[in-house]
């Protein structure tokens, strides 16, 4: 468009290319990432964990490539939409009159992926050379878990080889004035909980039916649940810091007139990364014989185990770096807490790498995954200007 900066341009470019899952096309996203890295230069490379999953990088090497490298992350896929529901086409990149750019995928998160790359057009145009390597990472499937794309491509040489040292991903906007900056994510387990007893007619008094026991262990999840959203009420804390749990699944039952012998229920919680997880797995156990003695099976669907938490405190090197320029040059507020729900970041961080999530989206609504997705353009500019002054300070960290 003309008159339009090219960072607005790339970017509404990008929106337009439809990675929706469940068929996202990554084909047509893979040539849009690599004519990009062509346009400055940037070594093109990818690994396909997952056949038609491409894991795609453009590198920037440092005068000094045995330090460990810097990752820029963003993931490819987005969220289905409801176009019935939306002002505008999800993947028109239709911008308003007053700068409002709509389409799926402008805050979660293909905003970021441009601004690395629109950071690194001005870095290269003023000759900056980065003494660290610099990584920019694109991957499938995250919107799905992550299984075909990031949980996988840990476990390859051809991540191994990338030598990561720090990372960057995904943040979240914040309606207020201040930066959104995550630290670590909440622990997501998905639970089965099978509880078992006599079948009957469902015309008698049979004694510790299934659904009475049933009903036992959901309160106790319910009243954990409870205990957990006046914790945070109560104390005005983010919801990354306290544990959410709620019933999403019931199974069972053959027929109105006949008692089952099993019911099942799932659960989804999201476990903050300060809490005892085996304390927290005994509990559960506790629940569910206390409703139901023996007859029950716990099954993870889901099961995470390690609390990754990434420094965000004074003398840390990579906070240091991050903060001086974020807080200190850009003179931007950040409220520092965990992210509440998983992104890519926690299997880069069972690596034993940093990681800060950071979208930085400020007096915006928060609208991740919402009808009417979209970003101001105004934004978009900041945004290159705050990654302008990141990317190379992180790049020449001792």
């Amino acid at each position: 468009m003309s008159g339009e900066d090219i960072l607005v341009t790339r970017f509404r470019e990008y929106i337009r290319v439809n990675t929706m899952q469940p068929n996202p096309d990554y084909k047509k996203a893979e040539e849009f990432i690599k004519k990009y890295g062509d346009e400055f230069g940037l070594e093109f490379s990818k690994h396909e964990c997952v056949e038609g999953k491409p894991c795609i990088v453009l590198t920037w090497k440092g005068s000094e490539p045995p330090l460990p490298s810097i990752l820029l992350n963003s993931h490819i896929d987005v969220v289905p939409v409801f176009p019935s529901q939306w002002d505008h086409e999800p993947f028109s990149a239709h911008k308003t009159d007053d700068g409002w750019i709509y389409g799926r995928g402008t805050q979660d998160m293909k905003c970021v992926g441009i601004w690395y790359m629109e950071a690194i057009r001005v870095l290269k145009k003023q000759n900056f050379t980065p003494k660290r390597t610099i990584h920019v990472l694109w991957v499938p499937d995250e919107e799905i878990g992550g299984h075909d794309g990031m949980e996988l491509l840990i476990k390859t040489d051809f991540w191994k080889n990338l030598n990561v040292g720090f990372a960057l991903d995904e943040g979240l906007a914040n309606p207020g004035p201040e930066y959104m900056l995550y630290y670590s994510e909440r622990i997501p387990w998905w639970i089965e909980v099978t509880v078992k007893g006599q079948p009957g007619h469902g015309s008698q008094f049979l004694h510790e039916t299934v659904g009475e026991k049933l009903n036992k262990v959901v309160q106790s999840f319910m009243q954990f649940r409870q205990e957990n959203k006046s914790k945070m009420e109560a104390g005005n804390l983010p919801i990354g810091e306290v544990t959410t749990t709620n019933l999403t699944m019931l199974e069972g039952g053959v027929q109105y007139n006949v008692i089952p012998d099993k019911l099942k229920v799932g659960f989804d919680m999201r476990i903050t990364p300060t809490t005892d997880l085996v304390e927290l797995e005994e509990k559960m156990n506790t629940w569910c014989r206390d409703a139901c003695g023996n007859d029950y099976e716990i099954k993870f669907i889901q099961k995470f185990t390690d609390p990754n938490i990434t420094c965000v405190e004074a003398g840390d090197k990579w906070w240091d770096a991050f903060s001086s320029v974020v807080e200190g040059e850009c003179n931007a507020k950040l409220i520092k807490t965990i992210f509440p729900a998983a992104t890519d970041g926690r299997y880069v961080r069972s690596c034993k790498i940093p990681v800060l999530g950071f979208s930085p989206i400020k007096n915006h609504p928060i609208l991740l995954h919402d009808h009417n997705e979209r970003i101001h353009e105004s934004c978009l500019l900041e945004g290159r200007e705050i990654y302008e002054k990141l990317i190379p300070k992180l790049a020449s960290v001792e």
